[in-house]
């Protein structure tokens, strides 16, 4: 509950409005308020669209094709078979989000998305250089991961991949279609793996003997082996990041932190950075009482 009013990044808020404490976190999520807290209240709070890019919508075709290549025997698992699925794979996209036309929308003569299917092509065809999908057997693909900590928090997000050893290691693979990071900038895909270690240990009562991450842009794989002290760290970082968003939720204090990924915000036209004014805080519409305000 928030008493008196309080200036908020150019706006006000009112008298006695009530805020919902966020509920779960994601990794995405958690990086995002890390980020830019303003980011993080305009996607869970405000809930403001953003524009499919070519880039993302890339990558979630690329990890379309990934997934459903091990529906094949092994033997049939090859760079041809895989590339061959990509067409196919993003007529199932399309039919799933229609809106995603719209980013070819002006490409009249069909060579702007021919190209852009071949750069997705190309990324497949690099993985098959990275790992051989005809001595794997994925344990699960694409795992929806959920676990409630003792505080309450609930912890959610996707695995691409999880792969069992006969031993019963676990290994966690995700697959990011960009290059690899320099060292400066790897944090949030570390954090996001350690994120994930964290579920599994909660959940299965083993850490991950490793985490791998399979850069496609530039054909790296980074692998880190994680030991228990590692997920009880990033469990105290998760319960502290928690509390800031609680504080931030009840006070409607969401301060913009610019960086040089502000270029690729869709949010400009709201942030006070850019001139911007943020919409009315809290939601002048109440949000459905079952929906979790921190994804």
């Amino acid at each position: 509950m928030v008493c008196g009013s309080l200036s908020v990044a150019g706006r006000r808020v009112s008298a006695m409005s009530t805020s919902v404490p966020p509920t779960s976190l994601s990794p995405s999520r958690a990086n995002d308020f890390m980020q830019c807290p303003l980011l993080y209240r305009f996607r869970v709070i405000d809930k403001l669209p953003e524009k499919p890019s070519e880039a993302a919508t890339r990558g979630t075709l690329v990890h379309a094709v990934l997934e459903r290549l091990f529906d094949d025997p092994a033997t049939e698992r090859t760079a041809t078979r895989a590339k061959a699925m990509v067409p196919h794979q993003w007529d199932r996209l399309l039919g799933s989000r229609p809106e995603l036309a719209g980013l070819f929308a002006d490409d009249e003569g069909g060579e702007r998305l021919a190209r852009w299917l071949g750069e997705a092509e190309s990324l497949v065809e690099r993985w098959f250089g990275l790992e051989d999908p005809t001595r794997l057997e994925p344990a699960e693909r694409e795992l929806f991961v959920e676990t409630e900590l003792d505080s309450g928090l609930r912890l959610r997000g996707v695995i691409d991949r999880v792969d069992v050893a006969p031993s019963g290691e676990v290994r966690i693979v995700d697959y990011k279609t960009g290059k690899a990071p320099r060292p400066e900038y790897a944090q949030s895909a570390h954090f996001q793996m350690a994120f994930y270690a964290l579920v599994v240990w909660r959940l299965k009562g083993v850490v991950p003997r490793r985490l791998q991450l399979v850069y496609l842009g530039s054909g790296d794989v980074i692998t880190y082996d994680p030991v228990l002290a590692d997920v009880q760290r990033v469990e105290r970082k998760l319960l502290a990041l928690w509390d800031a968003i609680r504080r931030a939720t009840e006070t409607g204090t969401f301060p913009p932190r610019p960086t040089k990924l502000c270029g690729w915000c869709d949010h400009q036209a709201f942030c006070p950075e850019f001139g911007g004014t943020p919409p009315v805080y809290p939601p002048a519409a109440p949000r459905d009482a079952g929906q979790d305000r921190a994804e």
